[in-house]
């Protein structure tokens, strides 16, 4: 069974900068891209950037410029780097992993890991 695991996570006082990670337990066949969602308490979780693996990367608009995916979908990794942290990005982080195999789509979900932006 394939795992993600995401890390990076932890307290940041506003403005400052986190950088999550996330890692594959094993090769995950057919991958095509990697995304980061978040759920903030009491909120939906909500989409907030894919990289492909054509190098390809996508964003939130609420979020480009501050926020940066990058990663090898070849190794199954992917990061974010969060700058200009607002107490609003307060949430769970969770990185998902899509493949396609024939034709069933496969989607792999980390555990997620807390980020709290507070002074």
């Amino acid at each position: 069974q394939v795992q993600l695991v995401e890390s990076g996570g932890g307290l940041v006082q506003p403005g400052g900068s986190l950088r999550l990670s996330c890692a594959a337990s094993e090769s995950i066949l057919g991958i095509y891209a990697m995304d980061w969602y978040r759920q903030a308490p009491g909120k939906e979780r909500e989409w907030v950037a894919t990289i492909r693996n054509s190098g390809t990367t996508i964003y939130v608009d609420s979020m480009r410029g501050r926020f940066t995916i990058s990663g090898d979908i070849a190794k199954n990794t992917v990061y974010l780097r969060m700058n200009s942290l607002k107490p609003e990005d307060t949430a769970v982080y969770y990185c998902k992993a899509r493949a396609n195999r024939g034709a069933t789509e496969y989607d792999y979900w980390g555990q997620g890991t807390q980020v709290t932006v507070s002074s």
